[in-house]
């Protein structure tokens, strides 16, 4: 059994928990997730099954998308709904639409985030949310995440309420925290905050529609139809460029072979890119060889286990 389930994850689950259940239903033990989705966040978790697991962290690395909701009025400890209230400031004045529209285009772009306490983040080989656990604050890691654009999901002109909440959609890098953007834009506009509710409504090319629900996965286990709810492993490299190969070439490539690199090969260093076959099978993943010039070099080769 070999390919990507783009999974529709439920609240209250972690994602190694997902994983868990999905070894159980396929009766498989190569199962991956690709990358973490916070237990009260829904939505789309591509699952690699099989073969498809040696991609996983290609995966990891592609853009995501999210609907969201911050709520102004008052922050808490996990930066969610989840957490303990621990600061508080009741929106006392109307605040217009330019207002909200004017901070978002500001967090869009390359900006810095400091990721939660209660996060997956390693400081010194530990996890932030063991620290946080055990009441010890320490310095986190600030770094660059990209905001490729945030709508707002809201019609209203002025928005008003001691405790103000509005939806917005975000396109993104990887590595961004939702919940510390909810945080941001609070800041922005002058207020304590956290983000109120997340979906993922997109992760490495899949989306919504993709998705199959763990009942959808035991119905098509229980029906014999093993294969047909898999996606091919290439559905998950199309954000990488690739480059066909010949047969006799193909050979080489399995065989994890260091290759000169033509002419047509003009991809950057340390742009990783496919290598596929005739048929349009990806193969292999490989890159400009780093210190010898005119070669390329294999990163991952995606053969048929035997």
């Amino acid at each position: 059994m070999d390919g990507i389930l783009p999974l529709w994850k439920p609240k209250g689950m972690t994602s190694h928990d997902c994983v868990f259940k999905l070894r159980k239903i396929l009766k498989t033990k190569k199962v991956g997730h690709t990358g973490t989705l916070d237990p009260e966040v829904t939505g789309v978790l591509p699952i690699c099954i099989g073969r498809a697991t040696k991609i996983a962290e290609y995966l990891t690395e592609a853009g995501k998308a999210y609907e969201g909701e911050v709520t102004l009025g008052f922050s808490t400890s996990t930066e969610d709904a989840s957490g303990e209230k621990v600061a508080e400031q009741k929106v006392t004045e109307p605040i217009q639409r330019d207002k909200i529209l004017e901070v978002l285009k500001s967090l869009t772009g390359t900006i810095e985030q400091t990721p939660p306490m209660f996060s997956a983040v390693k400081v010194n080989g530990k996890k932030l949310y063991e620290y946080a656990r055990a009441g010890i604050e320490v310095e986190r890691p600030t770094r660059e995440i990209t905001i490729y654009d945030i709508t707002l999901l809201d019609d209203r002109l002025e928005f008003t309420g001691e405790n103000i909440s509005f939806r917005f959609r975000v396109h993104c890098s990887k590595g961004t925290y939702i919940r510390t953007l909810a945080v941001m834009m609070g800041e922005r506009l002058g207020y304590p905050a956290h983000m109120s509710d997340l979906t993922r409504i997109e992760a490495a090319g899949f989306s919504l529609e993709d998705c199959l629900t763990f009942a959808e996965v035991e119905a098509f286990m229980e029906s014999e139809q093993t294969e047909e709810f898999l996606l091919p492993l290439e559905r998950g490299l199309l954000h990488l460029p690739k480059f066909q190969i010949s047969d006799k070439v193909a050979k080489k490539v399995l065989n994890g072979a260091v290759l000169d690199q033509t002419e047509d090969v003009v991809f950057e260093k340390g742009q990783p890119f496919v290598m596929v076959d005739p048929a349009d099978k990806a193969i292999a993943i490989y890159q400009i060889h780093p210190t010898k010039d005119g070669l390329i070099k294999p990163v991952k080769v995606l053969a048929q286990e035997s």
